[in-house]
């Protein structure tokens, strides 16, 4: 559930709109195998057991410690392979760290040359497919389209609105499941039995207390997606995803409860307005 957007808040002028860019890329990931889906169910934070043939859900691989090494939508396109796309990372090297704990498991893990992220016409929710080297990901009113072209950028507002979040440098293995609205998305199981991080992920679900949560903002200014927000002196929060459009520019950001409450904060001289947060 997204909270209103309060009334009270004004805006400056909006900056112009800069030159179109594709403005994502990633790697896919794909592991196929007779063990593939056992041995992903293990490793990652998501019930991959539960995902059909044909379908996408969200999950996240953890460290020890319980913080998100990576953020990932993972597809299973056939009964022994998924394919796991990063939002955010280095997928060589997330591949050969997952490599390192397959032991004797019939699982073979390879990664995909750079693929664009583009906008896409409507598939149902939860769909996945793959054709003509384009991986299909749907979100019922739109979809999400993975494959060696460039396209429309439209998803990028899209995904701030509902609070998909997509990791800058700068916040991979430093955030805890809370602080992305994982269980809100259904990214982690904790009825599924152990994967890395669970003890902490666990500990946060069942006795509450983190402090940092996921929220939409909106700024003229111009934000960097991975910079830090400070006031005085003090770090507050982090910038995930910025859609600087002349009409409705939107940020997704990860900041602490005790901020939220104030109708705008200032760091480094930039103006950030908090609008909306997401339910847990």
């Amino acid at each position: 559930m997204v909270w209103p957007w309060p009334g009270r808040i004004s805006y400056a002028s909006a900056p112009p709109c800069a030159p179109h860019m594709p403005s994502k890329t990633t790697r896919t990931i794909t592991l196929s195998g007779a063990d593939a889906i056992a041995f992903t169910h293990a490793q990652l934070s998501s019930d991959v057991l539960a995902l059909a043939t044909g379908h996408w859900q969200w999950s996240a691989w953890l460290d020890p410690k319980g913080r998100v090494r990576v953020f990932l939508q993972v597809a299973r396109l056939a009964d022994d392979r998924l394919v796991l796309v990063p939002r955010g990372g280095d997928a060589e090297a997330i591949a050969a760290d997952l490599k390192r704990f397959v032991f004797r498991a019939k699982v073979e893990v390879s990664v995909s040359d750079t693929l664009h992220v583009a906008d896409g016409d409507g598939v149902t929710d939860g769909e996945a497919s793959e054709a003509h080297g384009v991986l299909t990901l749907g979100e019922g009113d739109a979809s999400l389209r993975i494959g060696a072209h460039a396209g429309d950028d439209a998803w990028i507002a899209r995904h701030i609105a509902r609070g998909f979040p997509w990791l800058p440098d700068a916040a991979l293995n430093a955030l805890l499941p809370p602080a992305l609205s994982m269980e809100r998305l259904g990214a982690v199981a904790f009825a599924k039995g152990c994967f890395p991080g669970q003890e902490i992920a666990a500990r946060l679900h069942f006795l509450g207390g983190h402090k940092r949560h996921l929220r939409i903002a909106r700024s003229d200014d111009a934000w960097r997606e991975g910079e830090t927000i400070r006031i005085d002196g003090r770090d507050i929060g982090i910038i995930l995803m910025h859609e600087p459009s002349p009409d409705t520019p939107t940020t997704l950001v990860v900041l602490d409860d005790a901020f939220v409450q104030a109708e705008t904060l200032d760091s480094h001289g930039k103006r950030l307005h908090v609008l909306s947060t997401f339910a847990e």
